[in-house]
This record gives C-alpha cells, structure tokens and sequence, in this order.
C-alpha cells in the first residue's frame, strides 16, 4: 500500500431540491483514501453513503467540494461499480457479461479472452459461462457483477452493499472470494454495508457516519491481522468491544433522525 492517496475527497457537500424543500445528503465530507485500501462505509439508512459512491462513480454531481481519483494507467477506467441489486446484462451469457467492460474498452481480443477466463475461474463461473442471468440465482448474479468489476480493472472499486439480498451462506461465500480476488489485485475499495459483522471482516478502515445531513463521525482501525475469517473475527474479544461500538453509534444517530 504507497502513501499516496487514491482518492482524495475535500468538503464534499450534496444539496437535492425538491420543489420548496431541499435535502443535505453530505455535508462537508472530507476522507483520504490510500492506494490498496479497502474502506467500510457504515451509517444509518439516508445518510448520504450511495450519493458519495454516486458521486465517486460520476453518476452525480457534488454541489460544493471536489475530489480526485489518482490514475495509475492511462488506460484504465476510473471506477466500477456494484450495486445491490443485480446489474447484470439479462440478453448476454456469463461470460459476456463479465467480458462487456473489457469489450467496450476495445481491447485485444487474446486480453478480453484471457481476462474473462480468469475472473470466471476465480469466482466460480467458469461451468456457468454459457448460462444467460435468467438461468442464475441471487448470489450467482453478485459473482458475475464482481467478476465483471474486477475484469475491467479498475483504478477504484465502488461497492453498494453488494451482498445485502443474500442468504448468510452465500453472503459468506461471496466475501471470502471477494477478500481472495482483492488480496491478489489490491485494488481500492470503498464498500457500503449495514453489516458490522461484515465491515468488520472485509476493512482495513471502518468509516461512521452521521444521519443525515451524513458526515464521518469516526473512523475505526480494523487490528485483526489479514488473512481474517468470519469466525476469527465473532471470536476476537477486540473485535466483540469494536462490534459493540459500532451498534452503539448507529442506535444513536437513528434515534437522533427520527427527533
């Protein structure tokens, strides 16, 4: 992980109107992001954590503040993104979906091929290649959407609770072959996720925020070394005080949204 940050974000601000009202959705966000580091965003519902992703994936416009993503290679795009839902592409097979990035960037088609086989292997897609997303569960439609995001490579990766409609066993399989993948590229992540459970296993960086208007509010240092399993992280007493704390703060910023 260099020093140098990948994103960096300075009093960010989102104003939405809506006829005779409007909304903050961020208010003065500030957050430096290092080369390789996977952050957590954790917040009460509304506080601004998708419009900071939209924002960051160019989808929205800040109305106050800048950013910058630091690029490593010309070529590459800037961000891919994952949403909760499944964003998969419902008249192109598997492996077309995870070959569509690649595709649009017109590359050689010896690198679309090679790139495609890879993350098809690495998230267990390779015996589904053919099968068109009808064809496909919940959680084999989230492995094509992060295979898709990782073939593409990316500067940063932006992730919208990615695995919130899942069951917990496929929840469990999607992050341990998400932290396996991400392990091997480094790439940077910010990872939306009501999961503390989940925020806990997958960041190097936990990042609290406030209800709307969202703000950081704190930021927690994950100290369980990697490689991390769920179990380790349910068994770790640091871990359980940290769990705590987390509960704690989001009791308190819906009680403070609804006063």
């Amino acid at each position: 992980m260099s020093g140098k940050p990948k994103i960096q974000i300075e009093n960010l601000t989102k104003v939405f109107y809506k006829k005779d009202s409007r909304v903050v959705a961020l208010d003065r966000v500030s957050l430096s992001v290092s080369d390789g580091e996977f952050i957590c965003l954790v917040g009460p519902s509304g506080c601004g954590k998708t419009t900071l992703l939209r924002i960051l994936a160019g989808l929205e416009t800040p109305s106050a503040g800048s950013y910058t993503i630091s690029r490593g290679k010309q070529e590459r795009p800037l961000q891919s993104m994952v949403f909760q839902e499944q964003g998969v592409i419902p008249w192109l097979t598997v492996r077309e979906n995870v070959a569509f990035g690649l595709k649009m960037r017109k590359l050689p088609k010896k690198v679309v091929n090679e790139r495609t086989a890879y993350y098809l292997e690495k998230t267990g897609l390779s015996p589904y290649a053919s099968l068109y997303p009808k064809e496909l569960s919940g959680g084999m439609k989230q492995r094509v959407s992060i295979a898709r995001a990782f073939a593409n490579d990316p500067e940063i990766l932006l992730m919208d609770e990615p695995f919130a409609a899942l069951d917990e066993q496929n929840k469990f399989i999607l992050q341990e072959e998400l932290l396996a993948i991400w392990s091997e590229t480094k790439k940077t992540v910010l990872f939306i996720t009501h999961s503390i459970d989940e925020s806990l296993l997958l960041a190097d960086r936990i990042l609290l925020m406030s209800a709307q208007p969202g703000q950081f509010v704190k930021e927690i240092k994950v100290s369980l070394p990697r490689p991390r399993t769920m179990e380790q992280v349910r068994a770790d007493p640091e871990m359980a005080k940290q769990f705590v704390g987390i509960r704690k703060h989001l009791q308190e910023e819906v009680q403070r949204s609804r006063k």
